[in-house]
This record gives structure tokens, C-alpha cells and sequence, in this order.
């Protein structure tokens, strides 16, 4: 099975909340995320085709900002799959005949507050700490703000994850819309061709040697 059969099966369970596909996520990229008001649900799809090399990074990845991970994978990559991934990551194995529970999701304890951050703006993550009476952070830079968040006692994980899930969930129309105008405008665009070649230059044809002729000294 490939990346979008395994997607297709996955969808119809995603309730309640919203979804987001390749949601950038640390280094990488979470192939669905769940959101609901209540928790943030990642999920990795690894169909036949694919390899298990990213796993490492993928897992830091989620680990750092979801409340649940689940990887799906197809029955060919279980064996190698299961020493990888702690015990509170779920797995689904998918099939033609389904999606089916190898063991369910358990509570991530593991998520942090600056890289949670990274999930929205820069400027998103100022106003709620604003709001929070926090003045000195309106002129931090990107990295002095993942620092503040590191090292202060001032910002709850709880409260902070909580206005995440919020602004994700309100974002999702503007992703929508932007993704339905950049489908219209490749539509728009004539279809590119295929740069042609230099054409080989022609072998020139040799001239037919000339036989000297010998002469012989008596």
C-alpha cells in the first residue's frame, strides 16, 4: 500500500477537531495531525514504499510537541519498526482490508514548550505572552523567545498548548483557501514542457587516408 490508500483509511476516523497534512514540525514534516480543543494528535505514514531512515528524527520531532504519536505502517515494516519506538507511541497496521490497532497511543510526557511554540508564528507567540503581561518579549528575536521559553517558570505547558491547538484550529480556513488559490493558479498555467536536449553534433566523416607510395632504393 502506498502514502495516499493509507491516508484514505486514516481520514474517516480523524473526528471531531480538525486535520492537517504536512504540518511542519521541528526538522520535518507530520504527514496528518489531529486538533481538537482537547489534544494534538500526530501520525506518521510509512507505506510499502518507504523506508524507516527518518524514523529517529520524526519521533524527536513529534515527541516535542504532540500529546499523542502514532506511526502507521504496513505489515512489511512492523519487525524493524517495534525496537525504534518507545511504548507510549501507537501503531496501526494498515491493509487492503483496513486499518487495524497493533497498540493504541498512550499520553506523550514528553512535549515542551519552546518547540510547541514553533508550531505558529513568531508573532503569534508574542501576543500570547503579552497577553500574559509578559512586556519584555515584544523585541526577542526568534531564538531569545525558544530561550525565554526554555528557562522561565512563567508560562504553563498546559495554557500554552491550549492557545496552540486554538490558533491552529483557526488557521485551518486561511491554509484551505491558500491551497485552493495556488491548485487554481497551476491550473491556469499552461503545462510545462520538457526542456529539450542539445541536439549531438555530427560526426565528421573522416577523410579516406592516402596511401603513400613507397619508394624502394635499389
Amino acid at each position: 500500500m502506498n502514502d495516499p490508500a493509507i491516508r484514505a483509511l486514516l481520514y474517516p476516523l480523524l473526528t471531531g477537531g480538525v486535520r492537517i497534512d504536512e504540518l511542519p514540525t521541528g526538522t520535518t514534516r507530520a504527514d496528518v495531525v489531529h486538533i481538537t480543543e482537547h489534544f494534538m494528535h500526530g501520525y506518521e505514514v510509512k507505506g510499502d514504499g518507504d523506508t524507516l531512515q527518518r524514523v529517529a528524527n520524526q519521533l524527536r520531532c513529534y515527541g516535542e510537541v504532540y500529546d499523542f504519536v502514532t506511526f502507521i505502517v504496513t505489515e512489511k515494516h512492523l519487525p524493524k519498526l517495534l525496537p525504534l519506538l518507545p511504548e507510549w507511541v501507537g501503531i496501526l497496521i494498515a491493509s487492503e482490508s483496513g486499518l487495524s490497532t497493533h497498540r493504541a497511543a498512550g499520553y506523550n510526557a514528553t512535549v515542551e514548550r519552546a518547540p510547541l511554540s514553533r508550531l505558529l508564528l513568531l508573532d503569534e507567540v508574542k501576543q500570547y505572552l503579552l497577553a500574559r503581561g509578559l512586556t519584555g518579549v515584544s523585541t526577542l528575536r526568534s531564538r531569545e523567545i525558544s530561550h525565554f521559553l526554555r528557562t522561565t517558570q512563567l508560562v504553563p505547558l498546559s495554557g500554552l498548548a491550549q492557545y496552540v491547538r486554538e490558533r491552529l484550529i483557526a488557521r485551518l480556513p486561511e491554509r484551505l483557501l491558500l491551497r485552493a488559490e495556488r491548485k487554481a493558479e497551476r491550473e491556469r498555467l499552461p503545462p510545462r514542457r520538457k526542456p529539450k536536449g542539445k541536439p549531438k553534433p555530427k560526426a565528421k566523416k573522416k577523410k579516406p587516408a592516402v596511401q603513400k607510395k613507397v619508394r624502394v632504393v635499389a
